[in-house]
């Protein structure tokens, strides 16, 4: 039976480097007061879920559509909703888990079946917040080992330029995909198209370009802003501030695939990796009038990245009794026991794992010998 397109087995060592990643970062986040939640799997259907367009739908035995979830952050906001109403806030979580998608996206790699690792951080809408979620994300990858570089932009200011402009809605979510595929000639060709006036051909032009260090954003300020443009760039000013300007690259012309982002928002890389490894941002009052922002960790792109850093499976033995068992598990060796007595059958299978050691009672040595020993 072959497996669907978009999913794939987990073999050992990747099960293992998973598993020692997720206990990592969840850690991680605990240890910034970021709660562990559980969300389920199946969802009801919601024609205005961000994703409900790529959501894999199931009929319940009593008609009703469900779907399986599709993302991390309107599941969090639903469990506050019904589990926290009063909070305490703000309300820190962490969650991890599987997401499942109908479709493919052009991205190289993209599955449809994958977990993701993140946080929320619901109740408050502050600078402060904001950098702490950049603090943390960094923070977090450190802890396995990878660096991570940050890209950090505000869709509010998009959005604010965009509706300034008196534009038609279908012209504006144009606008936004050519921004956030970063396609120069393309925004070109949509502009002439349209029929921009100049003025705002320059502006958009220069957004389009404005990516970089803190420079960026004296660059910005430098353009015709309405007042919602001038308060989202005065926005990232201070959270960059909070979080240190010289650590960051600005991305002005960011916008994001999921609509229920109206703030900051932010993606890191990692040095020889193409993909972002980790995204997330702003939402205030997008999901029910909740305040938070949050970002999520992809498990496969992390494992992929931090793979020549993590530690070593330890040592695989054979035990042939026991007290070899104990006393092997005991120094921190994976010990496997015997299933049959035949000593051919056990060379050969060694050979086939690798395992060239075999430990009986508190003594460890060469497998050949001590089953030529035993025999």
């Amino acid at each position: 039976m072959s497996l669907p397109p978009g999913t794939r087995d987990v073999l050992p060592p990747e099960w293992a480097w998973r598993e020692h990643l997720r206990t990592r970062l969840a850690a991680k986040f605990t240890s910034w007061g970021y709660q562990g939640v559980e969300l389920p799997a199946l969802e009801r259907h919601d024609p205005q879920h961000p994703q409900e367009a790529r959501a894999f739908k199931l009929i319940d035995t009593g008609g009703e559509v469900l779907t399986l979830r599709s993302e991390f952050t309107t599941a969090a906001l639903r469990l506050v909703r019904t589990r926290f109403p009063g909070g305490p806030f703000p309300l820190r979580l962490h969650y991890g888990g599987r997401l499942w998608l109908a479709g493919q996206r052009s991205e190289l790699g993209r599955l449809r079946e994958f977990t993701q690792l993140g946080v929320e951080l619901i109740g408050v809408s502050t600078p402060q917040a904001d950098a702490e979620l950049l603090d943390l994300s960094l923070k977090a990858l450190e802890c396995v080992g990878v660096r991570g570089r940050l890209e950090v932009g505000h869709p509010g200011f998009l959005d604010a330029l965009l509706d300034d402009s008196g534009l038609s809605n279908e012209l504006r979510a144009q606008l936004h995909d050519v921004f956030d595929r970063k396609s120069g000639p393309d925004l070109s060709a949509l502009i002439r198209s349209a029929g921009l006036d100049a003025g705002l051909e320059r502006t958009l032009s220069a957004v389009n370009d404005l990516y970089g260090g803190p420079e960026v954003l004296e660059q910005a300020r430098r353009l015709p802003l309405g007042v919602r443009a001038a308060a989202a760039l005065g926005h990232l000013e201070r959270v960059a501030a909070l979080f240190g300007r010289e650590g960051l690259l600005f991305d002005l012309g960011m916008s994001r695939r999921y609509g229920y982002y109206s703030g900051f928002t932010f993606r890191a890389y990692a040095d020889g990796f193409p993909r972002q490894i980790l995204g997330g941002g702003r939402y205030d009052g997008q999901q029910g009038g909740l305040l938070g922002a949050g970002f999520a960790v992809g498990l496969e792109r992390l494992t992929e990245v931090a793979a020549p850093h993590l530690p070593a499976e330890p040592e695989v033995v054979l035990a042939l009794d026991a007290a070899g068992a104990e006393y092997a598990r005991r120094l921190g060796l994976i010990a496997e026991g015997l299933w049959t007595s035949d000593s051919v059958h056990l060379a050969r299978y060694a050979a086939q794992r690798g395992i060239v050691r075999a430990v009986t009672g508190t003594h460890i040595g060469n497998l050949i010998d001590l089953l030529e020993v035993r025999a």
